[in-house]
């Protein structure tokens, strides 16, 4: 048994998803949280939801409340959180800040962290010393004895310090030449010796806040969470994640990782970011997005994807389920997921695979489905008709649908009659002997009764084969008439739908107000 399977089955699984509120979040984020999701639903755990908001400077206002209804629009349920509540409250990070004090000054007292007094002057100074050197400066062993910190000040300097309210920060005290063993349950054992990486700070006192690096592992904790599932841009810091734990001695209850891989530019090259979305013209948002400042951004679902569709694209960006099926609900999604199949390597995002995922949940749904997508797109034309018959409608014409606000133009004919004809049609087909055959069976269709389509069609076909006329010339002329394009269902479909008197209306307008091509 693999060694991630043994943790699930010995403690409940509790996921957690954690943004940061700095604006929008990206398709990359809402993968990492369905990801999430899908592992704590397929295990039977808890989904949280906690919002990071530790750096004030970069807080956008908005982006939280975006965040928690991005995240229910694509149908991502949250157990606890912001928003939701839940045994841990807090969930929202500025809300906690008296906590993570406490746990700093804990590591410093137990000899893994110190105080640290240098000002951002003073450290930028140093790093153009050693630019100017050719070296490359690094907060680590090597220099931490040698600068304004508790380990080169006396106790009590530092307290006289912190006590007239100097500026400080809580570095981690990185061990010194020692190799840190890692599991990734995506990328396997990790090694990563310590002298090659520097001292994080913890805590700032200038805004009596954590970074990520401390409030992360202390609330991940608290909150019980087994299992961290983030993208591959935290991959560098799980050395300092594993020294965390073992620092504050949490080692037998520290949560497995797993680090997803990247979401890539259609191109293939580099993470997908907005400018690749806006210089292609397809989102790399869920939703519509205005900034505090008036910048706006397109969102999947104002363009006019449905969540599942959404959903179902982003599920295999990065994942396989090891065999040919494409087409996930979102339990067949829970049933089938597994960390296992989560690829090593970055996704590169499709956006004509976006749109076929989006075309082949149009092309499944049902007219009554159909009929709730299109009653207000009929509205906002002033067409006022049953459920019944919006949905047989857009049923008819679904399989030629990417989106639903293509539906009017692909249906308006059933509702309105042509004002205006195809120029290419008319060309084509409103010349010769064409008008006249047309006048002809507008006779016909005046004497049929009922307008069913398999009667209209038993009699207008029986009428073609007795004259000898070709079925598709009577028919495209026919169509330009009805539907003013070469475009449509079946001719029967429209004119059962429209009735006798309309059928009639709409012939008599072409021949009335058109003159043939070449007459």
């Amino acid at each position: 048994m693999a060694k991630g399977q043994q943790f699930i089955k010995m403690r409940e699984v509790r996921v957690r998803f954690a943004p940061s509120p700095t604006g929008p979040l990206h398709i990359g984020g809402v993968r990492t949280a369905l990801y999430n999701y899908l592992f704590a639903r397929h295990h039977g755990g808890k989904m949280i939801l906690r919002i990071e908001d530790t750096d004030s400077q970069r807080f956008v206002p908005g982006a939280e409340e975006y965040i928690i209804e991005s995240l229910r629009w694509c149908g991502i349920e949250i157990d606890e959180g912001v928003g939701y509540g839940g045994p841990h409250a807090p969930y929202r990070q500025s809300e906690r800040r008296e906590i993570y004090l406490k746990y700093a000054k804990q590591l410093v007292e137990a000899g893994w962290a110190y105080y640290a007094f240098d000002t951002a002057e003073e450290l930028e100074a140093l790093r153009k010393q050693y630019e100017e050197r050719g070296e490359t400066f690094a907060y680590n062993y090597k220099v931490r004895t040698t600068l304004p910190t508790s380990l080169s000040l006396s106790a009590e300097e530092v307290e006289q310090r912190i006590a007239r309210g100097d500026i400080w920060v809580v570095r981690f005290k990185m061990p010194e030449n020692e190799i840190v063993k890692m599991h990734d349950l995506i990328r396997g054992d990790v090694e990563v010796n310590t002298s090659t990486l520097d001292d994080k700070v913890l805590y700032k006192s200038v805004d009596a806040l954590p970074t990520y690096h401390l409030a992360n592992i202390v609330d991940d904790h608290l909150m019980e969470i087994s299992h961290v599932i983030r993208g591959e841009e935290w991959l560098p810091s799980l050395p300092l994640h594993y020294l965390l734990y073992r620092a504050f001695g949490w080692t037998d209850t520290q949560p497995e990782f797993a680090h997803l891989p990247l979401l890539l530019k259609p191109t293939g090259g580099g993470k997908l970011s907005k400018r690749d979305g806006d210089k292609m013209g397809f989102p790399v948002f869920p939703l519509y997005w205005v900034s505090p400042t008036g910048d706006t951004a397109h969102g999947y679902r104002e363009d006019g994807y449905f969540a599942e569709a959404f959903i179902n694209m982003l599920a295999l960006l990065g994942w396989n389920p090891g065999t040919e099926q494409e087409i996930f609900s979102m339990q067949e999604l829970i049933d089938t997921f597994s960390l296992e199949r989560v690829s090593k390597s970055g996704a590169r995002f499709q956006p004509d695979k976006a749109k076929w995922f989006n075309a082949q949940y149009m092309h499944h749904k049902s007219d009554a489905e159909l009929a709730e997508i299109y009653q207000p797109i009929l509205r906002g034309h002033g067409i006022e008709v049953s459920d019944q018959t919006a949905g047989f409608v857009a049923g008819i014409m679904k399989e030629r649908a990417t989106f639903a606000s293509e539906l009017w133009d692909l249906t308006s004919y059933f509702f309105v009659a042509p004002t205006e004809y195809d120029e290419k049609q008319l060309k084509k087909y409103w010349k010769g002997e064409n008008p006249r055959i047309l006048s002809e069976v507008r006779e016909v269709l005046a004497k049929i009764e009922s307008y069913s389509k398999e009667n209209t069609e038993h009699f207008v076909h029986g009428w073609i084969a007795d004259m000898g006329y070709s079925v598709g010339q009577v028919m495209n002329t026919l169509r330009l008439a009805l539907v003013g394009a070469g475009k449509g269902p079946g001719m029967y479909d429209v004119i059962s739908f429209i009735g006798k008197q309309e059928c009639l209306k709409r012939i008599d307008a072409l021949l009335a107000n058109v003159k043939p091509i070449d007459a």
